[in-house]
């Protein structure tokens, strides 16, 4: 019985529905109708970036995450030599996402943000409860977090932030280096990036089927919606 869950999270929603369904379309329209139905990577849509010292100094101080934030997964899986991408998220308009952040002379000083892993969503509710139920076991691990170990300086405009700390997966903590950028706007800020991550290192084990593979790599993907803190 877990090997057939295993068959139909793996493939998606094609093999979900039914297997006909793969054989009627092929493998290589499969993956057209999936890969147009992947969330494009979060990307910034405040409109002014980090360009200056004064633009910085406004980013000094305490920042909390607020509603608009999600955070998810992209992964990517091979269907009968068809690349299909799937990712998951969080809804922007829930409190799935919370966190803090301090900036003190322009250096980033603390970032702690947790997820409620139960609420990350695709298209496809099976595999959402396989992904939920098998390879999260939200329900003895419900939150996945990342805290920074490191302070980092905010540079120039556009440019990528490193943040290196501690991402917990299923109660598994491992080393991490985020790739962000910042731009603040109204009086707030967006924080956007990923960080790609190895199934193994925190307990996963990626499906592998003869007709559909898994990669044992994906990453973790966010948009951080951040006000001014109390």
């Amino acid at each position: 019985m877990r090997t057939a869950v295993k068959v139909a999270i793996g493939v998606g929603a094609a093999v979900v529905v039914g297997g006909a369904v793969v054989v009627t379309v092929g493998p290589g329209l499969y993956a057209d109708w999936a890969n147009s139905r992947a969330d494009d990577a979060p990307a910034l849509t405040a409109p002014e970036q980090v360009t200056d010292a004064d633009v910085l100094a406004d980013l000094d101080g305490g920042w909390a995450v607020a509603p608009g934030s999600y955070a998810g997964y992209r992964v990517h899986e091979v269907l009968r030599g068809a690349d299909v991408d799937v990712t998951g998220r969080t809804d922007p308009a829930a409190d799935d996402v919370t966190g803090a952040l301090t900036v003190a002379d322009g250096v980033v000083t603390v970032a702690e943000i947790e997820v409620d892993v139960a609420q990350i969503v695709t298209d496809q509710p099976p595999r959402d409860a396989y992904f939920r139920d098998t390879v999260m076991e939200v329900g003895t691990y419900p939150t996945a977090s990342f805290e920074l170990t490191e302070p980092v300086p905010i540079e120039a405009a556009g440019s990528d932030v490193a943040l290196t700390g501690d991402l917990t997966l299923r109660d598994v903590t491992r080393e991490v280096t985020v790739t962000a950028q910042i731009a603040v706007a109204d009086g707030g800020a967006q924080v956007v990036g990923s960080v790609p991550v190895t199934f193994g290192d925190f307990g996963v084990e990626a499906p592998s089927l003869g007709f559909v593979e898994v990669e044992d790599a994906g990453s973790v993907e966010f948009s951080l919606e951040l006000q001014p803190r109390d």
